[in-house]
């Protein structure tokens, strides 16, 4: 272990509880090319506007999901996938979300963690451990996903339009792979930065995919989009893959269910205090 210990995630901690976790080793297998058939027109304000109508209604959100994470050995490159855990998944706007990481079958709670954007709390009641840090806090661990961070999966459960003010769009109509990219770009003074790209089916028009970039246009996040359902009024894929290149891990979510927008959601559900009896750890 390094010298300063790394924030733990719900991934990380299922593993630290679960001995047996470690599932199989697979190759790395290239997904199948698109199917043919006719391809649909949109201009850049078309696909904004259908960004606009996924996102725009969603104000909060309960998920339940299965969450199975996967790290990758590039030199070798061999997949290998660890056990499935229950998720709950809370979530207002504008950045508070809540994740609790549940031991499969009893539903017992393994961790406990809150965010508000800038900030993340961790419980972990079987460690007695609580943990406070920063979201952009360095990366310090040698164990891969020790350094998850609610981040990860928040970034790529909402996909945001360009801002008015801050950021442009430039469209790619990419017909040998049938898609769309809409690449927004940061605008910082006379600097042109990369911060999302996203993709549709130009078969359907559907969103499939977000990359999101840093400041110097490495990918940090890349999320697959798949089986879209309605939940009550509200149009959310129920199959998300999120990777994270520059860590080597990826995780598959599959929603079991999902509710949109319910009165309950209030500020209170997002406070997470340190039980007593725990120890402290604060990560800068």
């Amino acid at each position: 272990m390094p010298k300063h210990l790394a924030p733990l995630s719900v991934l990380c901690l299922a593993l630290a509880v679960s001995p047996a976790c470690l599932v199989r080793r697979r190759a790395v297998v290239t997904p199948p090319s698109r199917r043919a058939g006719p391809l649909l027109v949109a201009t850049k304000d078309d696909l904004i506007q259908r960004i606009h109508a996924f996102q725009d209604p969603i104000q909060s959100f309960l998920l339940r999901a299965d969450l199975t994470p996967t790290v990758l050995d590039r030199s070798k490159a061999v997949e290998t996938d660890y056990a499935t855990i229950g998720v709950d998944i809370l979530f207002r706007r504008p950045e508070d979300i809540r994740i609790l990481g549940l031991q499969p079958l009893i539903e017992s709670t393994i961790v406990d963690m809150v965010s508000n954007g800038k900030e993340f709390r961790v419980s972990i009641p079987r460690k007695k451990r609580f943990i406070i840090g920063d979201n952009d806090a360095p990366e310090t661990s040698e164990h891969t996903l020790e350094n998850l961070r609610p981040a990860a999966i928040q970034t790529s459960l909402l996909i945001y339009p360009p801002e008015p003010k801050a950021e442009l769009a430039v469209l790619e109509n990419d017909t040998d792979r049938a898609l769309y990219i809409l690449l927004i770009v940061r605008r910082k003074q006379d600097q042109l930065t990369p911060a999302r790209g996203i993709y549709f089916d130009q078969h359907t028009l559907q969103i499939t995919r977000q990359k999101t970039f840093d400041s110097s246009g490495a990918i940090v996040s890349d999320a697959r989009y798949s089986n879209w359902k309605d939940y009550g009024g509200i149009s959310y894929p129920s199959d998300i893959e999120i990777q994270r290149p520059e860590e080597n891990y990826k995780m598959q979510l599959n929603i079991v269910s999902a509710k949109f927008n319910q009165p309950g959601v209030t500020a209170d559900k997002f406070v997470l205090e340190q039980p007593s009896g725990t120890e402290l750890q604060i990560v800068k």
